[in-house]
């Protein structure tokens, strides 16, 4: 799952700072007018770690670390998106399947219209050999969703509409996901996070939730690390690690570090 999870994750920028010699000598021709630095590249790249996957505040690795990292594509003229990102995981297992892997697939496109910020578009969750319609009172965990998001300033609202059963539950699909957040600048180079979301899973009440986060994230060049405090109101019965017993909704704090390229 990529944490829209979000629950959960920032990115630093890359920057590029260009210098000109005051004077030049004498012989050297004068710099041609059309002369100019090179334009990003549209690919960056992206590899991380944090001390407990939370997607929508629930565990994805049983209260453990991950290792996670991804590649997007942006065209900055139109505004055109496409990107994947993976993680390891252990829930899939945990419930009786097969997998460590989580691979996301998604494309949209970003823009603005009246002074408002929107990002739509489709994402896809695939958790390969995850194996769950062999497990009773499961299906096939893939998901897939539709996004629209609103924002203005840090301020954001988004929300996901599952085209697919959600994760593994039975007939639980168009379950919904709302998130309100912000990411509030608080000067030299931190960032506040917050967030709120709610998970209506169909036709399973037990299993939706509502989910909150706050913290600070702190850029370095193109190093982000964010420490957050996560909790949910999660019901145990729907999200105890059949492994071990553990809730993996509980109340708990992550530190993630990310670098882009």
């Amino acid at each position: 799952m990529k944490n829209l999870i979000a629950t959960l994750l920032s990115l630093a920028a890359i920057g590029a700072v260009h210098a000109q010699e005051a004077a030049l000598a004498p012989a050297m021709p004068p710099a041609t007018p059309d002369a100019a630095p090179a334009p990003a590249s549209p690919l960056t790249w992206n590899l991380g770690a944090i001390t407990d996957y939370r997607y929508r505040g629930i565990s994805q690795t049983r209260l453990h670390p991950a290792v996670q990292g991804g590649v997007d594509y942006v065209d900055a003229d139109s505004g055109l998106y496409a990107g994947t990102w993976l993680s390891s995981i252990t829930w899939a297992k945990d419930a009786g399947g097969g997998g460590h892997v989580e691979m996301d697939v998604y494309a949209g496109k970003r823009g603005e219209i009246a002074g408002f910020a929107y990002d739509v578009g489709v994402l896809g969750y695939v958790y390969p050999g995850n194996g769950l319609k062999d497990v009773p009172g499961f299906v096939n965990g893939n998901t897939g969703e539709v996004y629209a998001q609103v924002g203005q300033g840090p301020y954001y609202v988004k929300y996901s509409n599952a085209l697919t059963n959600l994760f593994g539950f039975v007939d639980s699909r168009y379950s919904s996901y709302l998130d309100v957040g912000a990411n509030l600048d608080a000067g030299n180079g931190f960032t506040i996070v917050l967030h709120a979301g709610r998970q209506h899973v169909q036709h399973s009440a037990n299993a939706s939730y509502t989910d909150w986060k706050a913290g600070v994230s702190r850029a370095w060049g193109p190093v982000t690390a964010t420490l957050a405090f996560v909790a949910t109101n999660a019901q145990e019965a729907a999200y105890t690690s059949a492994r071990n017993g553990k809730f993996l909704g509980k109340n708990g704090v992550t530190l993630q570090v990310v670098r882009t390229f």
